[in-house]
This record gives structure tokens, sequence and C-alpha cells, in this order.
């Protein structure tokens, strides 16, 4: 049974709605959004108030129907905190957006000058990491990763704040489809979403919430309760053993939905998706006050019908087995408080 330190059960707390579900907006993109950025302006690197402009613009029109939202250090924290309202939930992402490609695979990164001690004392609720992984990469780089990812479950144990950990399948060098873009990898396959999953839900790491892509390929999940597909999602599910929630990979609104209903069956507590909702009203870039009409119209319609979803299937997190019978709650006699808080008794 899992036990919650007083600043984790904080922090769960802070992510979900009050009912204890999850419907968090991602901001933290950054090649997503610089890239076409860079594009239309043609240079090499992204103007930077033309992205910070916009993950402002995401912030100020977003958060309203978000329980949390996922800010970056680089843009999002700079140019939206001052319009963040202190109600939401505040996560913010810790690794770096460049990667190294190796023969045998990614290695992942924090970025320069940011840790989970700088993210506790800017007063975030959580941090986020996300971490590349393939079962059948080479030894030496999934024994990177998984250091790479103990590392920051130690830091969030140590600092108090829930670890929110983001796994993602990629393509290895030999692979069809090779890319270094943030999208959903084609041709992935189910039984390397799932040995990823059981590898991270050791105790070992420290993850207290899974952020999960779809095990099948997004376009392939359909609204019919396949019965097949449900059971890849079941298993997940089954293998993550505590909170968990999807990421919408740059899935089309409609498949993102049919992937939800799927994963809410599994048990799933909610999203935490970002290009699902913001990337049609990106398209009109670099039209402004077209971003801005389609983020309050069509976007914020499209989180209504998300969020009613999550509401009527998703499971609250303090609900799940790994809590027990009476469910997620704090209590001042477990180990981890006595460390934390010995001697501030008289």
């Amino acid at each position: 049974m899992i036990e919650l330190s007083a600043g984790k059960l904080w922090g769960m707390r802070r992510m979900a709605d009050s009912n204890g579900r999850f419907k968090m907006t991602a901001v933290d993109q950054r090649p997503p959004i610089k890239g076409p950025i860079a594009a239309h302006h043609k240079t090499d690197e992204a103007p930077y108030e033309e992205v910070a402009r916009f993950k402002a613009l995401l912030v100020e029109s977003l958060q309203d129907k978000s329980s949390a939202m996922l800010l970056d250090p680089h843009y999002a924290i700079p140019r939206g905190l001052d319009k963040f309202s202190p109600t939401k939930g505040l996560i913010v992402t810790l690794e770096d957006s460049l990667f190294t490609e190796t023969p045998g695979g990614r290695l992942s990164a924090q970025i320069d000058d940011w840790s989970v001690e700088k993210i506790k004392r800017m007063g975030g609720d959580a941090v986020k990491v996300l971490a590349w992984y393939r079962p059948d990469a080479s030894d030496d780089v999934n024994r990177a990763q998984q250091d790479f990812t103990k590392r920051i479950g130690d830091a969030c144990a140590q600092y108090d704040i829930p670890f929110l950990f983001e796994l993602l399948v990629y393509p290895l060098a030999a692979d069809a489809h090779q890319t270094q873009d943030y999208i959903e990898m084609q041709g992935k396959k189910a039984d390397d979403v799932l040995a990823s999953v059981a590898e991270f839900a050791k105790p070992e790491y420290g993850v207290d919430v899974f952020k999960l892509e779809s095990p099948i390929n997004a376009r392939a999940v359909t609204s019919d309760n396949d019965p097949a597909v449900q059971a890849v999602f079941d298993e997940m599910g089954r293998l993550a053993g505590r909170p968990w929630v999807m990421l919408s990979a740059g899935a089309g609104q409609t498949d993102f939905a049919n992937i939800l209903a799927h994963a809410y069956r599994a048990g799933a507590s909610g999203y935490l998706a970002g290009r699902a909702i913001w990337l049609d009203a990106f398209a009109h870039y670099p039209d402004w006050a077209a971003i801005e009409h389609d983020l309050r119209g069509q976007a914020s319609d499209y989180m209504d019908s998300l969020n009613s979803l999550t509401d009527g299937a998703a499971t609250p997190w303090h609900q799940h087995e790994c809590f027990g019978a009476k469910g997620a709650r704090f209590s001042p006699d477990n180990a981890s408080f006595r460390h934390i808080y010995a001697g501030m008794n008289p």
C-alpha cells in the first residue's frame, strides 16, 4: 500500500479538481511550438517573444477549464506566471527538450540550472519529467534513463513534492518512420509501452502519477469498445498500479477523446494534454486575433467536452486501490513524516 507524505498529498490535491480528477493542460511544449514559429520567420531559432506570447495566451485563455497547468521554465513561467491563477495547480517541467541521440537510443537531461529543489522553492505543486524509453534500446542507454529517473524520484521524496512521470516510446535508428519530432511513433508496439510502464512502476523510481501515451496508435483507437483494444488499456492501468493520466502526443481531438474513453474504463484519473486542445488554434499563427478567438471558443468548448467525459468516467485519484480501502490520506505516524519533521514538536 502506498502512503503519502504531507507535501505529496497536498500537491496531488492541488493538481486535481475538488472531486479528485485531473483536468490538466500542458503549456510546456517547446519544439512543437518553436518549430512552426521559426519556420514562419525563416530563422534557425524561433523569436523568444513570439513563443512566450503564445504560452502566456494559453495560460490566460485555458486555465479556467483546467484543474492544473504544466509550465516550462524557459517561456511559460517568465511570461505566464503573473497571469496564472493561484487557485490552480502548478506543475513545472524539469527535462530539457533537447535530448542526445546515440546509436543505442535517446538520453534525457535536466534543464540547466533547474532542479526539484528550485521547483519546490518557487511554489510548484508537482515536478514533471519526460523520459524517452524503449525496452529494446541498448543496456547502457536504458541504465542511464533508469538512473536519471531514480535521481528525480529521490529528489522529489527529499523535497516532499509529487513526481509526475511521462513515458514515451520512440523510433530507434533501425526503425521505419525515423524522426526526432515530438509526435506519436508510427508503428509502435503495445508491448514496448507496457514493458516501459512495468519497469518504472517499481518502487525505487518514486513515481506518484504516470502520464502515459496510448498503447495503441491513436488512429486505431475507435469509439467502439473493441475488447482487444480495451484489454491493452486495462493491462496498462494494472501495471501502473497508481494514479495515471493520458497525454495526447499530438493526437487529433476525436482520436484523443476515444483514447480517454478507453483509459477511463481502465481506471485513469484524467488527462494532461496540450496539442489536442490548442493545436488547431495555433495553426492560425501569426494571426493573434484568430488564435485567441479559437482558444476561447473551439478549444475551450473541446475542454468542456473532455471535462464532462472526465467527470462521468474517470477514477478519482485518491480512490485507487494502491492507497488501500480507505483511499489516499496522510498519516502523521508514517515514516516519511517522522523523518521530515523530526524534532519540530516539543
